[in-house]
C-alpha cells in the first residue's frame, strides 16, 4: 500500500513538471539558428489569434428588443403567429390553447383538451370523440376515443 502511495505521489510530480514546462514564457525569445542568426519569435500579445473557439458573429450582436404582444396587440394578428389572443405576453389561440382554454390562465386537466374555448375529455366525449369536432353518430357512445368502442 505504502508503494503504491509513493507511485502515485511520483506521478503527479512528474504531472506537475511536465504542465510547468509546457507553459510558454511570458518575454521575447531569441532563437540562435547558428553562422551568427537570430530570429525573433513574436511575443504572444503580438500573435493573431487563430482560434476556432472564438466568439461567433452571433453572439457578438447586439439583441434586438422583441416585440412583445402586451406592448403591441397586432403582433399577435401577423402571419405564423401561435393564436391571435394575447396572454402573459404571449401569442395563443384561447379555443385550443390547453394552458389558456377559453380565456386567459384556464388551465385543462392533464387528460383534458381544449376544443373551442371549453375543456373536454376526448375518451368520452360525444361531440369531441378522440378529439376537437369529431361527433360521434347517433345511438352510439364515445369509449375510450373511440365511437361505437363495443
Amino acid at each position: 500500500m505504502k508503494c503504491m502511495k509513493t507511485f502515485l505521489m511520483l506521478a503527479m510530480l512528474v504531472a506537475l513538471a511536465l504542465t510547468a514546462s509546457a507553459t510558454p514564457s511570458t518575454e521575447d525569445e531569441m532563437v540562435v539558428a547558428g553562422d551568427d542568426e537570430t530570429f525573433d519569435v513574436p511575443h504572444r500579445d503580438d500573435e493573431k489569434q487563430t482560434s476556432l473557439r472564438g466568439s461567433s458573429r452571433f453572439l457578438a450582436q447586439n439583441p434586438r428588443a422583441s416585440m412583445t404582444c402586451d406592448k403591441y396587440p397586432r403582433v399577435c394578428h401577423t402571419k405564423g403567429s401561435p393564436g391571435p389572443d394575447c396572454c402573459k405576453k404571449r401569442c395563443v389561440n384561447v379555443t385550443t390553447d390547453k394552458l389558456n382554454c377559453g380565456v386567459c390562465g384556464k388551465k385543462c386537466k392533464f387528460s383534458e383538451i381544449c376544443c373551442k374555448g371549453q375543456c373536454v375529455n376526448p375518451r368520452s366525449n360525444k361531440k369531441h370523440c378522440g378529439g376537437c369536432n369529431n361527433k360521434c353518430k347517433k345511438r352510439s357512445s364515445c369509449t375510450y376515443g373511440m365511437c361505437s368502442y363495443a
